[in-house]
């Protein structure tokens, strides 16, 4: 008797991970969010990110960001002097985070994939990162993203390497002592550069990030090279570059 009163303990101890949609998630995590000084993903977004933007001038131009959560890049973006910086995102906890270290900043929640009350052809560059994934209808979005873009418009996207997930990797964070998984979906590259090629869209660049030493000492800080030796050699990250023509 005493043992089944430990193993009721235990296990109500050790719940389940919880998985989340997006908007729900990420509200959990906004505040935070910003406080992942070891977070592998966000390093590596940081680089593919910074590569894929470095040749694209954004001074004077009208950008739009979709997915843009805290802000993780705008201090980069707006030390460019675009006219107009605009971010779209599903959480109002992470536009609210936003709006700490950006006021005034122009942000909308993002109810739909149909950027909504945007004008055709009215912005010069669409950045997405770290988002793809969220979106079950990935054509549906594309779309929207591709009539906003006016011609000869940049549209730079990464996220998490479709073939990661499709392998079994997770986003996940711990809230509150429990493990929450934000819920993915999977659009492996080929067929989003299938999609981008019927809306007219010219691939200009592509980059896969590996799984390699070079990252090893982020596993090991977290007791977790055990995954990292399950993954090795797989491509994390890739970070596309689009044109308009």
């Amino acid at each position: 008797m005493a043992m089944l009163q430990e193993l009721k303990r235990y296990f109500s101890r050790t719940k389940a991970p919880e998985q989340k949609d997006a908007p729900d998630a990420y509200n959990i995590w906004a505040p935070e969010y910003d406080q992942q000084p070891d977070n592998l993903m966000l390093y590596l977004d940081e680089k593919v990110f910074g590569s894929l933007l470095a040749p694209i001038a954004l001074t004077g131009k009208t950008v739009i960001d979709i997915g843009c959560g805290t802000g993780r890049h705008w201090k980069m973006l707006l030390q460019q002097q675009p006219a107009a910086l605009i971010g779209y995102d599903v959480s109002d906890g992470m536009l609210s985070e936003l709006r700490k270290k950006f006021p005034g900043a122009a942000v909308q929640l993002a109810t739909d994939n149909r950027l909504s009350g945007v004008s055709d052809q009215s912005a010069d560059v669409i950045l997405s990162t770290l988002t793809v994934a969220h979106i079950e209808n990935f054509r549906e979005a594309l779309t929207a993203w591709v009539r906003v873009l006016k011609k000869s418009g940049d549209m730079i996207i990464t996220d998490f390497h479709p073939d990661i997930l499709d392998r079994g990797g997770k986003r996940d964070f711990k809230a509150r002592g429990q493990q929450i998984i934000i819920r993915n979906h999977v659009h492996p590259l080929p067929l989003l550069q299938t999609i981008s090629s019927q809306l007219g869209m010219r691939t200009m660049k592509l980059v896969e990030m590996p799984i390699d030493e070079t990252v090893r000492h982020f596993y090991e800080k977290q007791g977790a090279l055990a995954v990292y030796e399950k993954y090795k050699g797989m491509p994390v990250i890739y970070g596309l570059h689009l044109k308009k023509p």
